[in-house]
């Protein structure tokens, strides 16, 4: 595994156990289509929420958050229509979350959950 892959995949654990923590059901990681993937799928309550995870080691290219443009965002929505379809979930909305975690050096892990982005 390549040590990007290696960063990313860390960054989805530390996100699915941050959501865990806040009590919600965790139904689906990097579920993939045709069209793309989804990194987190979770219900908070009766909602659905469709998480994109972004992670760095370092701000020197920015904040993690920064790399989850409007053109992504839209690619999410579209993606979190088609997970709707592929699966028997009624829920009473749907919401689109972004998780960044910023790997320090030292310590643990910094992780910041922007919630209802679109």
């Amino acid at each position: 595994m390549r040590a990007k892959d290696a960063v990313g995949r860390y960054g989805e654990d530390v996100a699915a156990q941050h959501v865990l923590e806040a009590g919600w059901q965790v139904l689906d990681r990097n579920w993939r289509c045709r069209d793309g993937e989804l990194d987190l799928v979770g219900l908070d309550g009766d909602e659905l929420v469709v998480v994109e995870v972004k992670t760095r080691r370092s701000t020197a290219y920015g904040h993690p958050a920064e790399a989850v443009t409007r053109l992504k965002l839209a690619r999410v929505r579209r993606l979190a229509a088609a997970w709707l379809a592929a699966h028997d979930q009624r829920v009473a909305s749907v919401r689109v979350d972004v998780i960044a975690v910023l790997l320090p050096p030292r310590g643990a892990a910094v992780v910041e959950h922007l919630v209802g982005v679109i």
